[in-house]
């Protein structure tokens, strides 16, 4: 019996941090993100642009990881239901991914920009504004992590496990966001424009099915709730 619980538990641990990555990586889109990283750090060194790469993946980690863990306190402090939430930010996804699959392609608009030389002083501030917030993680990202905070497991070894998850999950996708901002310049003249579109493209629809997964997960929460001899 405690092999069972052990392969149980492991399992959960597995699909909560595939959840994560699978909500989370398509909006914080770090391949997307990386024409606009090399526009804005242009006047850098490699040096500088590595350590900018570090500092905005870690402000990321730190920007998500707060969101998961303190949200669901947040919606409790202005009264706000958990289902509502899970719909809410279902509904949200969905619409963010419906309309990334039907954007236009064509190179981001930032991208186009005269880029301006870093002064060192201001590298950190930099990091955390815009590249942080709000072109890496922006709203879209941290109403998904707010929605994957908001149904707290009950019990302490549960919840341990959820959290773990969690952070294991934004750790790998802030990685990634670090690799692909390092490498940002290799990245994008291997993809080429018709590569970035595609990677894009089943990203967009992979981020539309978990939105109707997290919308549903609402609706079936308030059906039980409303009909609990009809769902049982």
């Amino acid at each position: 019996m405690q092999s069972i619980s052990v392969i149980f538990d492991f399992s959960h641990f597995v699909s909560t941090v595939l959840l994560a990555i699978g909500a989370l990586l398509p909006i914080v889109d770090p391949l997307g993100g990386a024409p606009i990283f090399i526009a804005m750090t242009v006047g850098l060194t490699p040096a500088e642009r590595v350590r900018m790469a570090k500092s905005v993946a870690i402000n990321s980690f730190l920007l998500l990881i707060a969101s998961v863990l303190i949200g669901a306190y947040v919606l409790d402090f202005f009264g706000i239901s958990i289902p509502a939430v899970q719909i809410a930010g279902g509904v949200m996804v969905c619409g963010i991914a419906w309309s990334l699959l039907n954007r236009p392609n064509s190179p981001p608009a930032l991208a186009q920009e005269e880029p301006t030389t870093a002064m060192a002083d201001d590298l950190g501030q930099r990091a955390f504004y815009p590249l942080t917030m709000p072109l890496t993680v922006g709203p879209g990202a941290i109403s998904v992590a707010l929605t994957l905070g908001a149904n707290p497991k009950q019990g302490l070894r549960p919840l341990v496990e959820t959290t773990l998850g969690h952070a294991f999950g934004i750790l790998i996708v802030t990685v990634c966001v670090y690799l692909c901002y390092r490498y940002a310049d290799r990245i994008t003249k291997r993809l080429g424009p018709t590569g970035t579109s595609v990677v894009v493209r089943l990203s967009a629809f992979i981020l539309l099915c978990i939105g109707v997964q997290i919308c549903w997960n609402g609706l079936h929460t308030l059906i039980v709730a409303t009909f609990p001899t009809a769902a049982s």
